[in-house]
């Protein structure tokens, strides 16, 4: 590789609060936080600062207010490393919030907000064309801009990668057959095959409905996908640790497997590049805070999948 790749991640921007608590609440009240931070996060932001880590060069393009929240959320995450010039600042507009509670075994709770108006449709990129980028990662909260990059991604001959998470079946439905990589999870996965099916099945349910590469993860379960060549579907276990915060593992997970997409990794060993990162990302509280460096992650693959294992498995 003659140098660090280029990705364009595309998507949520927003002010998370996160909130640490014994239990997730199932009734009203008032209840006391053990830890707090707040942090500029979002979906797209928590991976493209996951990727920066990792090692690559990192645009991000999200739609923000111009208010006090947007300047801080730019100016965390130009900290961070991550390139923010191509952020959309929104005149009136008030800038995306989250509060987010984790419990103790690191499940977690979001409500988050977002402006219409700081969402609104894109009608161009901000860029003449991708082709400068290595791979293109977007995720569903910001569908108009998602849909223009994955487009162009694949008009440049560039990996354009789908984060499919929850959202309503008509964007997910729109920005599918975009996508040439499709990591859905397994809540996305049900809302567009339409019914409960295991990750195994909705992965080749999604599969048989793309010529896209398609995996769906299953958190600590592991990542199923799609072996086109071998016509079937094949299973990558993610590593076993305690987690102390799932928060943005998702995100860390889509960060680093956009990374070996752009490295030329096979599929199989993005997965599990991304499966390391992941459940890194797991021992730490506070979401992408917690995201991985590079040498971290490759101890993590040599630790559990060692080198003689995986030429046993491709002889």
């Amino acid at each position: 590789m003659a140098g660090p790749v280029k990705l364009l991640s595309v998507g949520a921007f927003t002010l998370d609060t996160i909130l640490r608590v014994d239990q997730l609440p199932t009734h009203q009240g008032k209840f006391i936080a053990s830890d707090g931070v707040q942090i500029a996060s979002g979906m797209a932001t928590s991976a493209a600062c996951a990727a920066h880590r990792l090692g690559a060069h990192v645009s991000l393009w999200a739609s923000a207010g111009d208010d006090a929240v947007g300047d801080r959320l730019i100016a965390e995450i130009e900290a961070e490393g991550v390139d923010c010039s191509l952020v959309r600042r929104v005149a009136g507009a008030r800038s995306a919030l989250a509060a987010i509670l984790v419990d103790a075994h690191g499940e977690r709770m979001i409500v988050p907000f977002y402006d219409g108006q700081a969402q609104a449709d894109p009608n161009t990129l901000p860029l003449a064309d991708l082709s400068a980028f290595d791979a293109v990662l977007v995720d569903v909260r910001w569908p108009g801009a998602a849909a223009l990059a994955l487009t162009a991604a694949r008009d440049a001959g560039r990996p354009a990668i789908l984060d499919a998470d929850t959202a309503p079946v008509e964007v997910l439905e729109r920005l599918l057959p975009l996508a040439s990589h499709i990591v859905a999870s397994e809540p996305a996965a049900r809302i567009v095959c339409g019914h409960a099916l295991d990750p195994e099945s909705a992965c080749a349910d999604l599969a048989s409905r793309t010529d896209a590469f398609v995996a769906v993860t299953g958190g600590a379960a592991g990542t199923w996908w799609h072996d086109r060549e071998g016509g079937r579907v094949r299973h990558v276990e993610a590593p076993k640790v305690k987690a102390v915060d799932t928060l943005a593992a998702g995100d860390v997970f889509h960060g680093a497997f956009a990374v070996g997409l752009a490295e030329a990794m096979p599929p199989e060993k993005a997965l599990r590049f991304a499966s390391a990162a992941a459940a890194l990302k797991c021992l730490r509280f506070g979401g992408r805070l917690g995201a991985p460096d590079r040498a971290e992650t490759l101890a993590m693959m040599a630790a559990h999948w060692p080198p003689a294992q995986q030429s046993r498995e491709h002889c």
